[in-house]
């Protein structure tokens, strides 16, 4: 029965495959552009204002307060071509990443930025990115020259994984254009050894994810790819490059893509420990020879089975998921899973991709953002990787459908022990704000709460508060930013400065969060690492992750609210590589490293510190 299921789902996935790129080429005004549900009636709010920009209470519960100005993110930019985004490439945003660059304890951030069609051409300074330290008290330092991670290219994304296991955080960077690794040279500096790592690659490069695939102890890397884009060539409506005498949004002309231009092939690195990698993406199966426009990726174990599998969130076209076969090579379950498509059969345009047991049976779930005019999708996991559209069952899609949807994680942001969902958002096309159809180019964000992994509840943005932000959102990236244990949000919105939402939320919830630190047999950064936390009658589930949102990398400390509880019960280790180890929390509401086969190496406390 099993084999018949998947026959079937193989000659669907021809099917619709071949469908789609039909659909692709027929339809000159349409034809071009992103997966859609259809049009939607308008929604707004009572002051008639597009709900994506208002919707607004002048009381409820404070979750987040936007202090971008005070941490001094906000004298940073972010640069993307022209505001009138004439070119696809113009309109996609950038990433963030968080990363204990100095293993100083505290997150610091790093912000990749645009460029424009001058700048590459040299008639202007190129934009940079940027680092920001962490100093303790609040406020963020730019070092990105000092540190030599400016990138001075047309970026996208990051991700961030010990790649050559010697204890410090290294960070890859995509671009349009060759790509960067910038290895941690262990003294606040970087070096970038793209080049003789062999991971450059050349054309439009997105969402990348550091993942140990093949159990050798060291961390692998996959990068997908999104357009073929050539800069002397660019998709001009009527020319060769699109065929379409014109691209057009509800019916007004808008910019051409994706749908209508050339994919980019996804490839797969593997590492071989001696500072270089070997492109194996062909013989692993994961090379994307359908040209898919990938954006966001995440390596992690969907199955249960000790080896991460491979998900990949394709905008406007069918995604990804590769099952980890355990000899160097992937399954892709796809369409098998349930998650190549939504509960319609519709492929949709995913940009952003959330990891996370949302409902605590151990199992991890996938959340994809998607376009406007569409709901963002919430894949259950039932079990062994095989995934089903809950989406509107558990009260998540009917809001979303206004909004356009990139950066987003499971966020427990009030530690009650539930995961809930936050998503960042921000149209594509400049125009819709000339139109009447309850959208926005700048929009604000969404937190919804969830109800112990039976529903999910919006929490409505009170005024001049982080919820109530509207910003043109692309790339996001959650962690603690203050070790207090609250989960904090950076924000790379599309041409606008930088956005940091510090979790203020008034709960007294206790919690845990847990450094890990590998041994010989996986990554020194435990990427891969699966953790299982008993407390409060509940048994919780966080990984190490690499990657995901949008084009975007977390914090890599496992975080667990707690509710209540004032003590851990069990607390079990998967480690990368098979070994499993129980360990004892002697206390909460503290940040602990672990070490695999040493126990507790290490404890913060920044509430114990404050009380002396």
């Amino acid at each position: 029965m099993f084999n018949h299921y998947r026959l079937a789902a193989t000659f669907l996935a021809a099917a619709l495959t071949l469908t789609s790129h039909a659909q692709q080429s027929q339809q000159p005004m349409g034809g071009s552009g992103s997966s859609t549900g259809g049009e939607h009636p308008a929604v707004h709010d009572a002051e008639n204002r597009p709900i994506t920009a208002g919707g607004f209470v002048k009381s409820g519960p404070i979750v987040f307060e936007d202090i971008s100005k005070s941490s001094g993110l906000a004298s940073w930019t972010h640069v993307m071509g022209t505001p009138e985004k004439q070119f696809i490439i113009e309109a996609n945003g950038s990433g963030v990443c968080l990363l204990d660059y100095d293993n100083d304890g505290w997150l610091d951030i790093y912000l990749v930025n645009g460029s424009t069609y001058d700048a590459l051409t040299g008639k202007t300074t190129p934009p940079h990115a940027a680092l920001f330290h962490n100093n303790h008290d609040g406020t963020f330092t730019d070092v990105s020259e000092k540190a030599g991670v400016t990138n001075d290219r047309w970026g996208f994304g990051c991700a961030v994984g010990d790649y050559n296991n010697d204890g410090w955080p290294d960070l890859y960077v995509t671009n349009y254009g060759k790509n960067r690794l910038y290895r941690n040279n262990h003294d606040g500096t970087f070096t970038d050894v793209a080049e003789k790592a062999g991971v450059t690659l050349g054309n439009w490069s997105t969402g990348a994810t550091f993942g140990d695939y093949d159990g050798d102890g060291r961390l692998d890397l996959f990068v997908p790819g999104y357009i073929h884009y050539d800069m002397n060539s660019p998709p001009v409506p009527g020319s060769k490059t699109v065929g379409y005498v014109q691209c057009a949004f509800r019916g007004i002309p808008v910019m051409c893509g994706p749908r209508g231009l050339e994919g980019e092939p996804d490839h797969l690195f593997h590492n071989n420990g001696d500072g270089t990698f070997t492109d194996v993406s062909v013989k692993a199966g994961v090379n994307d020879p359908n040209k898919y426009y990938g954006f966001s990726s995440v390596f992690v174990d969907l199955n249960n089975d000790g080896k991460v599998d491979l998900a990949v969130a394709d905008d406007s076209t069918p995604n990804y998921l590769y099952i980890n076969k355990g000899n160097g090579t992937f399954e892709d379950d796809s369409y098998a899973s349930g998650f190549a498509l939504n509960e319609d059969g519709r492929e949709i345009a995913s940009m952003g991709l959330a990891v996370g047991d949302y409902d605590n049976d151990g199992w991890d779930d996938l959340f994809v953002t998607d376009f406007s005019d569409d709901y963002n999708v919430l894949y259950h996991n039932d079990g062994q990787a095989n995934f089903s559209d809950v989406s509107y069952h558990v009260g998540l899609a009917q809001d979303t459908i206004p909004f356009l949807g990139w950066g987003t994680a499971f966020i427990d942001y009030d530690n009650d022990g539930w995961k809930d969902l936050f998503m960042v958002n921000g149209h594509v096309y400049p125009g819709v704000d000339q139109h009447d159809w309850g959208t926005s180019f700048a929009e604000r964000p969404l937190l919804f709460h969830n109800d112990q992994g039976k529903k999910f509840t919006l929490v409505p943005p009170v005024e001049n508060t982080g919820l109530a932000d509207v910003i043109p959102a692309r790339g996001a990236a959650f962690g603690d930013l203050f070790n207090d244990g609250k989960i904090d949000v950076v924000i790379n919105p599309l041409d606008g400065h930088a956005v940091l939402l510090r979790n203020v939320n008034s709960d007294h919830h206790h919690w845990v969060e847990l450094k890990l630190i590998g041994g010989p047999k996986g990554p020194r950064d435990a990427i891969g690492a699966v953790v299982y936390l008993t407390a409060n009658g509940m048994r919780q589930r966080g990984d190490v992750l690499s990657g995901g949102s949008y084009m975007s990398s977390n914090d890599q400390r496992v975080h667990f609210g707690l509710g209540d509880a004032i003590t851990v019960d069990k607390l079990e280790i998967h480690w990368p590589g098979g070994d499993v180890e129980t360990i004892k929390l002697p206390a909460v509401d503290r940040i602990f490293t672990i070490t695999q086969g040493k126990g507790i190496t290490g404890v913060l406390c920044t509430a114990c510190d404050a009380k002396k």
